[in-house]
C-alpha cells in the first residue's frame, strides 16, 4: 500500500478479478436480455458478436489510419460529442475516429450524425471484461480513449494501461448521489480513476467530486452540448409541421421516461372539459423508442386523441388531436422548434432528469421537474438566469405552462434569457481539444 495515496493494488486486483467473474456468470443472462430486448429494438439482435470482442477486418481505407476512440454509451452522449468528433476530424486529417456505443439508439444517432464521414467506423463496445476488452484494444490499436460523461469502466481502463492507449474522461458529470454510490466501490473506482491521464469535467463541483472519487489532472472545461448547434434541416422540419398545426399553443414534453407520461396524459384528462386548455397540443417525445406504442395506446384509451409524428403527412393537424408521439429518431431539435414551451422529462419522477439545453440552444422557455440529481448545476444555474422555471409536479406543470402560453411577453422574455445562456457557455470544445493535445 502506497503512504501517499492509501491504495491497495493487491486488494484493487482482487476486488476486480471478482468483479470480472461476476460478468463471466452473468454473460448468459446478459446476452438472453439482449436478445429480448431486441424484440422491440431490432438494433440489439444486431453485431451481437461486437458485444463479446470479435470485429471484421478493417477496411483499406482505415486500416492504414491511427484511431482517436470516442466512447458514448447512448443518445446523449452521442449528441454531446458531435462538436468534439467534428473538431477532431478537422484538426487531426490523417486520423480515423473510432466511435463506441453501448445502446442501439446511441448508434443509430452516431449513424445519423457521422454516417456520410469515411473516417468514423462505429461499433460496440464489448462488455467490460479484461479479455474482451483486449481483443478489442488489439484489433483497433487506438491511439487515445475518450469517455463521455460518466462512463468509468474497471477493466477496460485497466486494459488501456496495460496496452498503454492514454484514457481520458471528458464531459465529465457526477452527482452527490453517484458520489455516494461510486464510494461504497472506492477500490475499484481509485483504481479507475488512477488509470485515467486527464479529466475535463462540466463544472467546479463535478470536478470537486470527480477527485473526491480519486480523479487526478482534473480540469473544468464547461460542458459540451452548449456547442452542440442546431440543424439548419432540422429546424425547417420542425418549422414546417409548425405550420401543418396552426395556431394552436403547443408544449412539448421531452425526453419523458416511464411513469411520466401517464402523470401528464391522466392531468391532461382531467383538463379536457377546461375551456382554457380546449386548443392545447401536447407533444409527447419518450426517451425511449420502445416506448412509443405504449404511449400512444394510453394517450387513447385515455380519451385524448393521439397522432404519430411518423404518420404526419402534409396535411394539417385535425383540431381533434390532443397528443402528438414524437415517434422519430434525431429530430430532437425540430420538435424544440414547433414548441412554445418545453418541459424536459425524468424530472417529475426520481430520475434525475435530462439535457436541457438542446431547448435552450432554440430559444425556447423550459420548465423542469423537483428531479434533476444528475443537472444540478446547469439547471439551478438557468432558473436564476430565468432561463427556466421548476415546477413542484405535473399539475403545476401543466398550469404554469398553460399561463406561459397566454404571456407572449413574458414567454418572449424567458425564450431569449434561453439563448443568451446557451451562447453564455459555449466554448467546451476548444477547452477540451486543448486537454486532449499532449495525449495524440
Amino acid at each position: 500500500m502506497s503512504a501517499a495515496s492509501g491504495f491497495d493494488a493487491g486488494r484493487a486486483w482482487r476486488i476486480r478479478l471478482l468483479y470480472s467473474a461476476v460478468w463471466w456468470l452473468a454473460m448468459p443472462f446478459v446476452l438472453l436480455r439482449l436478445w429480448r430486448r431486441g424484440s422491440k429494438e431490432p438494433g440489439y439482435r444486431q453485431h451481437v458478436a461486437e458485444r463479446i470482442g470479435f470485429y471484421p477486418p478493417l477496411a483499406p481505407s482505415l486500416a492504414s489510419r491511427k484511431f482517436l476512440w470516442v466512447h458514448a454509451v447512448s443518445v446523449g452522449e452521442t449528441r454531446a460529442a458531435e462538436p468534439l468528433i467534428a473538431a477532431m476530424l478537422e484538426a487531426y486529417p490523417e486520423h480515423a475516429i473510432l466511435l463506441t456505443h453501448m445502446t442501439a439508439t446511441g448508434r443509430a444517432t452516431g449513424q445519423a450524425l457521422f454516417g456520410n464521414s469515411p473516417r468514423v467506423l462505429q461499433c460496440f463496445l464489448p462488455y467490460d471484461t479484461g479479455w474482451m476488452v483486449g481483443r478489442f484494444l488489439r484489433h483497433f490499436s487506438p491511439c487515445l480513449c475518450v469517455l463521455m460523461e460518466t462512463e468509468v469502466w474497471p477493466n477496460l481502463i485497466v486494459q488501456c494501461g496495460r496496452y498503454k492507449v492514454p484514457v481520458a474522461l471528458v464531459n465529465a458529470r457526477l452527482s452527490v448521489r453517484s458520489l455516494r454510490r461510486g464510494k461504497r466501490f472506492s477500490t475499484l473506482m481509485t483504481e479507475a480513476a488512477s488509470g485515467m491521464s486527464c479529466v475535463g469535467a462540466q463544472t467546479e463541483a463535478d470536478a470537486g467530486r470527480l477527485q473526491q472519487l480519486g480523479g487526478s489532472n482534473v480540469h473544468v472545461t464547461g460542458n459540451l452540448k452548449f456547442d452542440v448547434t442546431p440543424s439548419p434541416a432540422l429546424l425547417a422540419v420542425g418549422a414546417a409541421m409548425r405550420g401543418q398545426i396552426g395556431n394552436r399553443p403547443v408544449l412539448l414534453c421531452a425526453s419523458t421516461r416511464d411513469g411520466e407520461e401517464e402523470l401528464i396524459l391522466d392531468a391532461l384528462s382531467r383538463r379536457s372539459q377546461d375551456p382554457a386548455y380546449a386548443d392545447l397540443l401536447v407533444i409527447i417525445v419518450p426517451r425511449h423508442p420502445q416506448r412509443f406504442d405504449e404511449v400512444a395506446d394510453m394517450a387513447a384509451a385515455k380519451g385524448l386523441p393521439p397522432l404519430r409524428r411518423t404518420r404526419l403527412a402534409d396535411e394539417p393537424v385535425p383540431p381533434q388531436v390532443k397528443v402528438l408521439i414524437g415517434d422519430s429518431m434525431g429530430e430532437m431539435f425540430a420538435y424544440y422548434a414547433m414548441c412554445d414551451v418545453a418541459f424536459i422529462g425524468g424530472s417529475l419522477l426520481p430520475m434525475g432528469g435530462q439535457n436541457l439545453i438542446e431547448a435552450f440552444a432554440v430559444g425556447k422557455p423550459v420548465l423542469i421537474g423537483p428531479h434533476t440529481f444528475n443537472f444540478s448545476d446547469i439547471t439551478e444555474q438557468a432558473i436564476a438566469a430565468g432561463a427556466a422555471q421548476r415546477v413542484s409536479d405535473v399539475d403545476t406543470m401543466l398550469d404554469t405552462a398553460q399561463r406561459l402560453l397566454q404571456a407572449d411577453q413574458q414567454r418572449q422574455a424567458m425564450g431569449e434569457q434561453a439563448t443568451h445562456f446557451a451562447q453564455q457557455h459555449r466554448g467546451a470544445t476548444a477547452r477540451t481539444m486543448a486537454l486532449l493535445a499532449p495525449f495524440i
